[in-house]
């Protein structure tokens, strides 16, 4: 009190007064000036806990989705400006994705299916396969070193001759990693509880992981700057993600349908995916904003690819390949049966397609042929890969899971070769090495799944093993067939024999070079039958296969002939007549 007194008296009282006011409208001030340009820009919105970020950006003239659900609408929608969280700090400028024979999906960020290589020397004869555990629903990428990455139920790393790196298991990936220039691979997963898009060392160590909650069927895009792109369903709705290479958002855009899409990069960086709430859109990079969205009459379910002249080509479940000029209108549209994502050719044809794949002009969209898979295929999901010379390589399912091939055609349409590799689904898009290897991944029957290779044969795998034994004889008889094939190298082997008749004597071995393996066998029906048999080594390096042609045209299946067979090997050069005869009698 005395001192409140003294300060009156001194007149100081009211300096302080009057300074502690100033200071307080100082700082209203600067408050205000702080928070009203934010409000008047950003609504906020509430998130769910995982979330990393809770502002929702959304224009003064944002329009309704209604607004642009115009079929093959030709109307640039520049103007409108949807959902999305941005989140800033510097980018470091520098290559982004690997540059390897394969990195992610469809090979490149312009999703072209495009390879360097070609494929020759690669025909319908499989290198190797490798046993992935469980159903194998993604697509294989490749390092610089020629690992192959291939998610199912699990991230598995192999070695170009298919033996096994490592795997991290418990993870269910349906689509293809991407790896960018310092070797990590990035993966989203679905179905999981909760869901991550997950940052891999070359090693299978985890870099780091994004919590997404929501399932992630999108194939990762990488940026020159590193950003890593994906999509994500979330319920009804759907995001398209921006990561920094750190692992934390740089900006999330909402739609309102789920995004299985993936991303696109195009030549000025802009973002390009779609939707199923039927758009296709385009998204500034560096905060994930709007230039445009471009409406279809279905949902938009597989990923864009981009031509060299800069148009977009996105399939819709409306049945149509749409071409879209970069400013968002229509360049034209034509019916291919929805399907698989598009993919360009090497001299810039557009291929697309469901129950048949349709080479299509991308000057007016006519089509310029149509190759039919065969009765019960269509292309589901198994996106069609294009080699340096010409020759494009896809995978069908048959009929209602009841199989899968792999087939590889000429530019013109005319078919080269094709190759039954599932007898459940192929939905896994190939990928081409630097040596003209395809891989595909496949899916069989009750769980399990491979990793194929299709290419030219290793000069130092084994040889093609010879097969003697009985070539004419009965049903229900046995017979004894030999095996032998050798090692350039020396090494051991192993002998796979299909006996014809839909029966398999898988990997018996393995067994010094040169070793004569027997085995026998029976059939049970009448007909010509071509056995068929190839080695391998203990490096997994797989030979071209021998075979033989059996004919087992009857049956003698009665008492009386069972007893004179039993007679007849028990005294060999007795009766000769009664052996010509029945010699005679079944060839």
């Amino acid at each position: 009190m005395f001192i409140k007194e003294w300060f009156n008296r001194k007149g100081w009282g009211k300096v302080v007064m009057k300074r502690k006011i100033v200071e307080s409208l100082l700082v209203f001030a600067i408050v205000i000036l702080f928070i009203l340009p934010v409000v008047s820009s950003i609504t906020i919105h509430p998130f769910s806990s995982r979330d990393i970020f809770n502002l929702y950006h959304r224009s003064d003239n944002q329009k309704t989705s209604r607004d642009i659900q115009d079929s093959h609408n030709e109307v640039s929608m520049k103007d409108r400006q949807s959902s999305v969280i941005f989140s800033e700090k510097p980018v470091l400028s520098t290559d982004g994705l690997m540059n390897s024979s394969w990195p992610m999906y469809c090979h490149d960020v312009r999703h072209t299916g495009q390879s360097p290589y070609n494929t020759i020397n690669t025909a319908g004869v499989e290198n190797w396969r490798i046993s992935l555990e469980n159903w194998v629903e993604g697509s294989p990428v490749i390092d610089k070193n020629g690992i192959i990455y291939i998610g199912g139920i699990g991230l598995f790393a192999i070695y170009p001759n298919g033996t096994l790196k490592w795997n991290i298991s418990r993870l269910h990936i349906i689509s293809a990693p991407a790896i960018d220039e310092d070797g990590i691979i990035y993966v989203g997963t679905i179905y999981a509880m909760p869901n991550y898009l997950y940052a891999f060392y070359p090693n299978g160590t985890l870099k780091w992981k994004y919590l997404t909650g929501d399932s992630v069927f999108s194939s990762p895009v990488i940026g020159n700057d590193r950003t890593i792109y994906f999509g994500q369903a979330s319920g009804d709705t759907g995001y398209i993600n921006a990561l920094y290479p750190d692992g934390t958002l740089r900006w999330r855009y909402h739609t309102s349908g789920v995004v299985y899409s993936s991303p696109v990069i195009g030549s000025d960086s802009t973002v390009y995916c779609g939707s199923h709430d039927n758009g296709l859109y385009a998204l500034y990079p560096n905060n994930g904003t709007m230039k445009w969205r471009f409406g279809t009459g279905s949902w938009i379910r597989t990923a864009p690819c981009i031509a060299e002249d800069g148009t977009i080509y996105c399939v819709s479940l409306d049945n149509y390949l749409y071409a879209v000029y970069q400013n968002g209108t229509m360049k034209w549209r034509t019916d291919v049966g929805a399907g698989t994502s598009p993919t360009i050719g090497q001299d810039g044809t557009v291929y697309a397609g469901w129950s048949a794949l349709y080479a299509v002009n991308p000057i007016n969209g006519s089509i310029k042929w149509t190759y039919n898979p065969g009765s019960g295929r269509v292309i589901e999901g198994a996106t069609p890969a294009h080699s340096a010379d010409g020759t494009i390589y896809f995978g069908v399912c048959v009929g209602d899971d009841e199989g899968g091939e792999i087939i590889a055609i000429n530019s013109d349409g005319t078919e080269k070769w094709r190759a039954t590799i599932a007898d459940e689904r192929v939905e896994s898009a190939p990928a081409i090495s630097e040596d003209g290897t395809v891989y595909i991944g496949s899916s069989w029957k009750p769980s399990g799944g491979f990793l194929h290779a299709f290419g030219p044969l290793d000069p130092n795998a084994p040889t093609a093993p010879t097969i003697t034994g009985q070539t004419n004889g009965n049903i229900r008889k046995i017979y004894t067939y030999t095996f032998t094939s050798t090692s350039p190298l020396h090494r051991n082997i192993s002998y796979l024999i299909n006996w014809g008749d839909g029966t398999t004597t898988d990997w018996i071995g393995p067994y010094n070079s040169g070793y004569a393996l027997t085995l026998n066998h029976s059939w049970q029906s009448k007909g010509t039958f071509i056995i068929q048999a190839r080695a391998k080594d203990t490096d997994n390096l797989w030979g071209s296969y021998g075979t033989l042609s059996v004919t087992m045209p009857c049956s003698y299946d009665t008492p009386f002939m069972n007893l004179l067979e039993k007679i007849l090997e028990r005294f060999p050069n007795a009766f000769p007549i009664l052996r010509y005869l029945t010699q005679s009698k079944n060839s």
